[in-house]
């Protein structure tokens, strides 16, 4: 089971990912300093898993091709004149 989906173009820019990550890990050592060991726990892993996803396994997409041109249609580029064209 995958539970962050590093495709989705939300995480393409390293300073989301990062950003991600820090707080993960950040909200663990306010659990420490609270001394809730059980919460700690749990977000360091989410911050573990978080950092081993988007910042260790992460393989940017290629951006898609985009075509700027418009689709011609096949009855258009008929080489046979018509009458209305005469």
């Amino acid at each position: 089971m995958q539970l962050i989906d590093p495709s989705h173009p939300l995480y393409k820019p390293l300073w989301v990912r990062i950003l991600i990550v820090a707080v993960c890990f950040g909200w663990a050592a306010v659990e420490i300093l609270g001394s809730q060991p059980f919460w700690a726990m749990l977000s360091g892993a989410l911050g573990a898993y978080s950092a081993w996803m988007l910042l260790l396994n992460f393989k940017p997409q290629p951006p898609a091709a985009t075509s700027d041109a418009p689709a011609q249609d096949d009855a258009a580029g008929d080489d046979e004149p018509t009458e209305d064209k005469k």
